[in-house]
This record gives C-alpha cells, structure tokens and sequence, in this order.
C-alpha cells in the first residue's frame, strides 16, 4: 500500500509507470498545473492520495485530473488505473476539449472517454461570452452551434458525443432563459454533427409554443434532412401556414417539399429540387394546388432553369417559366411578383466561346417564346417570339492599336397577330485606339450595320411577303482626359479629379417606316445613353445621329481610404443636324439642336451621411423631365433614414407597370426605439393622386438570443380608365432563435428592399 504525505502531490500514471512516495513529494511543486505532454499519460494532482499504484488511488481535496484533451476537477476521486476509469464526486467539472460538464457524481472511462453524469449542467461548444442581450449571432462556421443546459443524467456515447436525459437546452449565455428546448433524450453527436431530440417541446418564456416527438437537427449549421421551421402569412389572400421538409439527398443534390394550408382557397404543394455537378446545375420548382375552393379551378405553376458545360467553351441551358392562369400572381404573389411577371420566359439556349492570341469569339444559337398574363381589361403587349436566333460577336487585335469587331444576328420572329419574318444583321466595325494612356484616351471607330428582312405574308394574305433591307454607315469618336491633383479639406487629405470628355457619332438619316419593330424600343436617357451610338436597344431601329456629347466629372477622393466623398457629372449631347429616326421608324425633326442636359451630384459625405441625385432638362419642351434626389442618413448598423423624392413628366411609378406623371415621395426608418427595440417603417406617397402607394410598418426586437419581428405591409395600386385601384395587405411575423432556428414569415427580404440600408438586427453587436 503507498501512503502519501498530507501535501498537494502529483502522479504521472501509465500503463507500466508508477512512482514512489518520496518522488511524487519532490515533484510536486513544480508538477502543479502542468499539462501533460505524452499522449495517453494520466496525471493527477490532489490534497491527499492513497492506495495501490496499479489497482485503486484514491484522492480528495481539489482534485486535478489531466489525460490528453481532457482536465477533471473533483471535491474527491477513485481512480482504478487498469481501466483507466475515475468515479468522481461530490462535484465536478469535465473538460472536454470545449465541452465543459459538471455535476454530482460522475463515473468514466478516459480511454474510451463513455460513461455517465448525474445532475449534470453542460456547456457544449464554445461559449459566445461577447453575446450580450442585443449582442451578435455567433460565426456557426467557427464553433458549431454552443448549447447549453442542464437534465437528470448526461451519459457520454464516445469522443464528442453526448445523450441527455430529461434535459433543457439553449444557446444562449448564462442567465438568459428565455427559451429552452425540453426533451426525454437528446443526442448531441458533434461526430456527424447532429442532433437529434425525442419527446421535444419548445418553450418561449415558460410558455410552450411547439411540439413533437422526434427532431433532429444539424449541430454546425451544415444541411441536413428534416422538417423546417414552419411559416405563417396573412393577407387579402387568407391565412398561409407552410410546412417545410427539407430532404438532403447528397453533398450536390436536395429536395424541400412544403405543403400550405390556406383557409380562403385549400391545401397547396410546393417541392423544390436542386442538383450541382462540376459541369452541370439547376433547379425544378413547381406549386399545385387542387380545386381552389374560390375560382374551383386547379391552380398550378413550373420553373425550370438548367446550365451545363458540353464541351470547353460550350454551354447548354434552359429557362422555363409556366403558371396555369393569368391572376396567379395577383393571388400567390405579392407586388413585386405582380410587376416582373407580365411576361414568363421560356427560352433554351447553346452558346460557344473561345479565346485566341488577341482575339475573341462568341456564338449563341437559342429558342425563346413568352407566356404573356394578360388582363382581359388591359391588353398586354405580347413580345415576339425568337424561333430561333443565332448572335455573334467577335473581335480580334489588329497592328497598330486597330481592333477588328463584328456584331451577327439571324432571327426568326413569330406571333400569333403580328407581321412575322427573319431578320439577318451584320455589323462590322474598326476602332483604332489612337491614345491610350492614364491621362486620357482617343478612339475613332467606323462600322457599317446591314440589315435585311424576309417578311411573311399577313394572315389576311391581303398583305404579300416582301423583302426589305437597310445599309447605315456608323462613325463614332470617344475621348477624354484625366487630371488630378492633391487638396485638403477640413484636416483631411483629398485626391481631386478632372475629366472632361467628348463622344461624337454620326449616322445618316433614313426612313425605317415600312420595317417592323420586332424588339426594339427606346433607352432610358441617362449617362450610360450618352456615349452610345443608338439609343434604341436591338436592330430594328437605328436612331439618325450628326452629334456631340460633351461631359464633365468631377470627383473628390479619400487619400486614406480610396472612398468617393464627392462626385458631380454634367452632361449634354448637341446636334449638328435636327433629323432622326423615331420608333415608328418615320423621320423626325427635333426642335433644337442640343437635348438632354444632365447632371448627377452624390458621394458619401461622410460615414453617416450619404446624397445621391440625378436631374435632367428637356430643351425641346425648356422643362424639367425628371429629377431624383436621395438623402440617407447611417451612422451605424441598424440606424438608417432616408427620404427621396421623385419627379417625371412621364415615368414609371414606384415598381409597377403604370406610367404617367410622377410626384413621389418615399421615407425609409430603421431606428432603435428603446434598449433592443427597433422600428421599421415606409411611406411611399404619390403627390399627383394625393395617395399613398405603400406602408410598411413594424417593431423587431433583438435579446441576443432570441428576435422577434411583426411587420403590416399594405400595397395601393392606382386607378386607371380601364381598372379600379386595388389594396392588398400582408402581416409577417417571425421569432428567430439564435442558432436553432426561427418561426413564421421572414419579412427581411421585404425590408432591405423598402428601407435603403437596413440592417438584420441578428447580426448587429450592441455596444
């Protein structure tokens, strides 16, 4: 029997390693606190020790065990060192490696690191000790997701793995309870990374909101197959609840199937699946719902999408887009979904690129048609189909700073009321890049655009095919300058540009009258229009051209962080001659010789505030045409105002299809009200129908472990000569848990749109 003395001593025990009394007693001091180095060494520090070296030691008194990535700490402990097997009490504390459990009593294999724990409280995972009520959500990418709790017993299954009975858990720090998952066993393999809960609740502030009898759930954020979070929605369309099941078939391959219960209209199902190879992706989604129980009618929509590499520069996709009637999304959507889907694209496409030494090439054959959802009181304008269409465009580095380009384009045009035809286009062009340095640049370029049309017969047939074509002549020079120079401003260094530049084209004048307009129509007049040569997009109209534009930027620049503080851009195009070409392809003469004069003024002011705005003047009519001023203020996450106002002679209103005369004005707020508490809000107002286009208005709040939002969105549409206005109202409400997971129906996608600048609350460390 080995006695030792009443002193803190140390062992170092192995498999065939003992030591005496009087070596244990000299090492002491200095063995205190001393991790292992030898892997698979015990070593073990207490108050008093006593027994048999290779069978049972027993020790008590501040005990200290260290073996490998694990440290016991115990009030006393036996020790039997042919298993490698401690029994501990009356309290302890277990690391292992950031897995921390204390309890009563414990009994455990170090080798085979099994065993089990009574009264066991357990932090798995490394604590998040920055995240304070309104605190940050912690990085899953770094340490998993950090639970902790507390249950009956706590057995340990192996390294990393766990099972708790009749346990609590959360992820929040200590102190904060606000919510706990409640279950009759819990495995937390953090092997696999999965958990898995049986006879689970969960419950919100002492109140249970969920049940069932089997969960599991990732433990690092990774996918993993099994129900989702459900979702609610409320609206003019009725209450929503989805289910989500999320099926993760493989590392490249899933699946989520959702079925809705909607009370005005019946149960819908929504499936998803998804699919990425290394020369291969897509997705398939669709949504059916049998027998609406208002319209009675089987409601139901497809999307498609596919892109595949063949072949080394050659690539083959899809894109299918097809919904049962033409009120789907007036019914299943919401405003945006409304305005973007008048036309549902489906098109498939091959496309082949290749690089050479100074060259490029770049050919795409594709089949492309539309489903149009028009309104019985508002005909749509159907687009052509394109059955096919191959395009090319190739340029290639020539001596002497010369550059060689061509444009190519056969298209098949077909619809079901209008002329149809095949439409050939070659552009080919040369830009010689005369002066190419940092302070500036000159670049002439001359192309001729040969059009011609093979036009079908009406379906009258009172209308014979014919054959058109047009021959254009392009001559186009761009240049510019570049001049800086270092100032200061308020104690602070600057960089100041000068750039003026000059954009000069001239295209004959010709009547395009008797050719159709299967695709073009007219670009918006901004400062991207203003160096181009037409100002129609596609072929089918060229705009007559003998002018100059001239524009001036001036930019102040941070000299320590590179940011634009300051930009003002001016620019205006002058005419040489007053002819052009509208888009009925008839000739027109302008009423001045200069048009469009813009200017454009913004920059971070500083780092809370921002301006951006933009102005144009039609000299034709000498009035305004449009301007837009922005002024947002953030000086830090989750604080952001902005204000915009809007003026068109005739522009788009808002994000729907109407256009007409535009007086808007638009307040975004994302601003804490009290500790934790933030509101949300956004007026969308139209001057000129003394009527509000959109409100948005709700609280989130963020205890650091939990955030709840509840936001009312309610959308106007204006009222035409044809259509009545229309209101639609929607709630989300959503409760995030931190790191498990959130309930209801997320409205952020909805905020960052509304509110310029916003910030997810989640994400926001508070000071």
């Amino acid at each position: 029997m080995l006695k030792l003395q009443p002193t803190k001593m140390t062992l170092a025990l192995a498999a065939a390693f003992s030591v005496s009394a009087a070596q244990a007693a000299d090492n002491a001091p200095e063995a205190l606190n001393t991790t292992p180095t030898t892997q698979g060494q015990t070593h073990v520090t207490a108050d008093h020790m006593d027994g048999q070296m290779q069978d049972k030691l027993k020790a008590s008194g501040d005990v200290v065990v260290i073996r490998d990535n694990q440290t016991l700490e115990a009030d006393w402990l036996d020790y039997y060192q042919q298993q490698n097997r401690v029994k501990a009490g009356n309290h302890f504390r277990l690391t292992r490696d950031k897995d921390v459990v204390t309890g009563t009593t414990l009994d455990y294999w170090m080798d085979e690191h099994t065993g089990s724990a009574q009264q066991p409280s357990f932090q798995m995972g490394s604590p998040d000790t920055n995240n304070k009520p309104g605190g940050a959500k912690r990085s899953l990418a770094q340490s998993g997701i950090a639970f902790r709790g507390d249950g009956s017993e706590a057995q340990f299954t192996g390294p990393d793995q766990y099972r708790l009975i009749n346990s609590r858990v959360n992820s929040c720090v200590v102190g904060d309870d606000s919510w706990y998952l409640k279950s009759s066993t819990l495995d937390l393999n953090y092997a696999t990374n999965i958990g898995v809960a049986r006879n689970a609740r969960l419950e919100f502030q002492g109140v249970p909101i969920l049940y069932t009898p089997w969960i599991d759930f990732p433990l690092d954020g990774s996918r993993k197959s099994g129900l989702l979070t459900p979702t609610f929605r409320s609206g003019t369309t009725g209450f929503d609840i989805a289910l989500p099941y999320y099926w993760n078939i493989a590392p490249n391959f899933d699946a989520t199937f959702t079925p809705h219960i909607n009370l005005k209209r019946g149960t819908m199902l929504a499936g998803e699946f998804r699919y990425l190879e290394p020369d291969y992706e897509g997705s398939i989604y669709t949504e059916q719902l049998r027998n609406d129980k208002l319209t009675h009618t089987n409601r139901y929509a497809w999307y498609a999408t596919h892109k595949q590499n063949l072949l080394p520069g050659l690539t083959f996709g899809y894109d299918y887009n097809y919904v049962s009637d033409t009120k789907y999304f007036d019914d299943f959507g919401d405003r945006t979904l409304q305005a973007i889907n008048v036309n549902l694209l489906r098109q498939a496409w091959t496309k082949y690129n290749t690089n050479w030494q100074g060259g490029n090439l770049e050919a795409m054959l594709r089949v492309q048609r539309y489903q149009t959802l028009e309104d019985p009181l508002i005909p749509a304008d159907q687009p052509y189909a394109r059955l096919p269409q191959l395009t090319l465009v190739a340029n290639q580095q020539l001596p002497s700073g010369f550059s060689f380009n061509l444009q190519g384009d056969l298209t098949r045009f077909s619809h079901p009321t209008l002329q149809t035809g095949d439409r050939f286009v070659a552009y080919p062009s040369v830009t010689w890049n005369l002066l190419d340095k940092s302070w500036g640049f000159f670049r002439p370029k001359f192309g001729v655009n040969y059009t011609k049309y093979d036009l079908n017969p009406l379906s009258n047939n009172t209308t014979p095919g014919s054959t058109i074509t047009r021959t254009l002549p392009i001559f186009s020079t761009d240049s510019g300058l570049h001049f800086e120079r270092d100032t200061s401003f308020n104690g602070s260094n600057y960089v100041e540009t000068l750039e003026p530049r000059l954009f000069y084209v001239y295209i004959p004048a010709k009547d395009q009258s008797k050719i159709p307009n299967f695709d073009s129509s007219e670009n918006d007049f901004n400062f991207a229009q203003l160096f181009s040569e037409n100002r129609f997009s596609s072929w089918d109209r060229i705009n007559a051209a003998n002018q100059l534009t001239a524009a001036l930027t001036s930019r102040l620049i941070s000299a320590e962080t590179g940011i634009e503080r300051l930009r003002l851009m001016l620019g205006q195009r002058y005419y040489f001659r007053n002819e052009d070409t509208s888009l009925y392809g008839n000739q027109i003469t302008l009423q001045n010789n200069s048009k469009g004069l813009l200017g454009s003024l913004g920059g971070d002011l500083d780092q809370a505030w921002r301006l951006d705005s933009t102005y144009e003047y039609n000299q034709d009519l000498a009035k305004t045409q449009r301007y837009n001023l922005q002024v947002r203020y953030n000086p830090a996450p989750g604080k952001t105002v902005s204000l915009r106002y809007r003026y068109g002679r005739y522009d788009q209103i808002g994000d729907t299809t109407q256009y007409g005369p535009l007086r808007m004005v638009d307040l975004g707020v994302q601003w804490p009200i009290v500790r934790q508490w933030y509101a949300v809000g956004r007026e969308s107002y139209s001057l000129i129908d003394s009527k509000p286009l959109e409100h948005l208005l709700g609280v989130e709040y963020n205890d650091g472990c939990w955030t709840a939002r509840v936001v009312v969105k309610r959308t106007n549409t204006l009222a035409t000569t044809i259509s009545s206005a229309s209101k639609s109202t929607g709630i989300f409400f959503q409760l995030e848990l931190r790191g498990l997971g959130s309930l209801g129906s997320s409205p952020t996608s909805d905020l960052k749109l509304a509110i310029p600048g916003y910030s997810n609350i989640s994400d926001i460390r508070s000071n």
